[in-house]
């Protein structure tokens, strides 16, 4: 279940993890994960979205950097990630600080992008308030049907996130649940079982 380096290597016992739950998820979203940021009023806000892959040991998330979540991360970097897996049971909760990704990196996932969610970023400022949504839509669906390629604005972007604790339970029908919690120090990480 788990193998040797896995043990001492939590990112490597994340990508583990995941690659498992992929291969039995049933989900229609199978990436999805809740971000946690702190608010601007000092209270915490979560949401979900997209975990797109593990990059030098960062997770990468994306999305507009001028939305709630990406003026709170540029006044507090300090977030957090969790994620829960429904076919295998685990949960996976981790913090890190977060900083932006590259112009280039940000371009090629956001080609990546179905059509229409380039439309929805390009026309769209997420999270505020709208008088009129039909009109909205009207121009998104237009911009859609015009079929000419979408550039990324400039509002829109990603994260990188570089954990320094991680947190790994698997549920157990015992309720005796599997928690360890891996804590980066001084560059290394030092792991801890933690009772269920």
């Amino acid at each position: 279940m788990y193998n040797k380096k896995s043990l001492h290597q939590p990112l490597s016992l994340f990508s583990q993890w995941f690659e498992e739950e992929q291969k039995v998820s049933e989900v229609r979203i199978p990436t999805a994960v809740c971000l946690s940021t702190i608010g601007l009023d000092n209270f915490p806000n979560a949401r979900f979205v997209s975990f797109k892959k593990l990059v030098e040991d960062c997770l990468i998330i994306t999305g507009p950097l001028n939305s709630r979540k990406g003026i709170e991360i540029e006044n507090n970097a300090h977030v957090a990630l969790t994620f829960w897996w429904t076919a295998t049971e685990r949960q996976i909760r981790i913090q890190g600080l977060a900083t932006k990704i590259s112009e280039q990196l940000a371009d090629n996932y956001f080609n990546d992008r179905h059509v229409n969610a380039q439309a929805v970023s390009t026309i769209c400022e997420q999270g505020k308030e709208t008088y009129d949504a039909q009109q909205l839509e009207k121009r998104v669906l237009k911009m859609v049907s015009d079929k000419t390629k979408i550039t990324r604005p400039q509002n829109w972007g990603g994260f990188s996130i570089n954990p320094t604790r991680i947190e790994f339970m698997e549920f157990k029908e015992t309720r005796f649940h599997y928690r360890r919690l891996y804590e980066r120090e001084n560059g290394e990480w030092q792991v801890k079982q933690l009772q269920p």
